[in-house]
């Protein structure tokens, strides 16, 4: 619960700076990230570099750039377009779109199991985008954060499912360290976007401007990149498997709390059946899962 209420203020954080594009958002964040886990990492950075094999480091480039760089541009532009609400829902699909992508692994459940469950993703989803089309936001903004939010979910998904594979191929690091060191090398990728922010950057903003960008960027860094993932790294030993994807509705629900009470409003009942519906979709998605097993237990 710590973890999601944490992560949560990732959706919130594009609001408190809405002045700033995506691209110096995630810049800012992940500069303060990538130096927080550089220090981190510091006094055991040596041992940790004789464990990665070269092809991993090739993995850890591009995971950085899905699961952060990338998606994180991708959900900034999303919250400023599309709002809290709507882009929070979308993610919230993670833990199916997670399940489906990862089906062909071994002892994956078969996708007819989950039909049941994409059947309630897909109304979710309906439901999602008929609240975007609804919306009266000029120029198309709601369908281009909707798209936005989209794409963040599949960049994501992406990640989670290759930093699986990754984990369970390095038995000889830990999930912490391997959060550092994905930290550094998305700091490094933010060090390159700096010039095309430079070029694209037109709007000038005021000291105070930028101390609030400075302050959102350093606390979306220390509290969700580097307390919300150690939490989550922890909560991983505790837990059973089956009890870890359902977890994840918790960023959902408390990014949805936050987007309400910045927007000093309830909740539409398309945005109501939408969480529904997700909520739903997870649940009947992890007793797919839950039913294999609890068959092999009894074998």
């Amino acid at each position: 619960m710590g973890a999601g209420a944490l992560w949560g203020l990732v959706f919130l954080a594009p609001k408190l700076a809405a002045e700033f594009s995506p691209l110096l958002l995630c810049i800012g964040r992940y500069l303060c990230f990538g130096l927080i886990a550089a220090a981190l990492a510091a006094p055991r950075l040596r041992s940790l570099l004789v464990h990665i094999p070269r092809r991993q480091w090739l993995n850890l480039i591009w995971l950085s750039l899905a699961g952060n760089t990338l998606y994180y541009i991708l959900l900034s532009a999303a919250v400023q377009t599309g709002g809290i609400a709507m882009t929070s829902l979308v993610i919230g699909f993670l833990p199916v779109a997670v399940t489906i992508v990862g089906s062909r692994d071994e002892g994956a459940v078969p996708l007819v199991r989950l039909r049941f469950s994409l059947l309630l993703c897909g109304l979710g989803t309906i439901c999602i985008g008929w609240q975007a089309l609804a919306s009266p936001a000029p120029g198309g903004r709601q369908i281009l954060g909707l798209l936005c939010a989209i794409g963040a979910l599949a960049s994501w998904t992406t990640y989670a499912v290759g930093n699986s594979r990754c984990l369970a191929q390095l038995k000889q690091v830990s999930a912490h360290d391997w959060n550092l060191l994905t930290g550094i090398v998305t700091g490094l990728q933010s060090l390159l976007l700096i010039p095309l922010a430079l070029v694209l950057e037109k709007a000038h903003h005021s000291s105070q401007g930028w101390a609030r960008f400075a302050a959102v960027s350093l606390g979306v860094a220390v509290l969700a990149s580097i307390t919300g993932n150690s939490l989550w790294n922890r909560m991983n030993r505790l837990l059973p498997l089956t009890l870890v994807g359902q977890m994840i509705l918790f960023e959902t629900v408390f990014a949805l709390i936050y987007g309400f009470l910045w927007e000093r409003r309830l909740p539409t009942f398309l945005e109501i059946a939408a969480l529904t519906l997700v909520v739903m979709s997870v649940l009947t998605c992890l007793a797919a899962h839950r039913q294999p097993a609890m068959a092999e237990h009894s074998a």
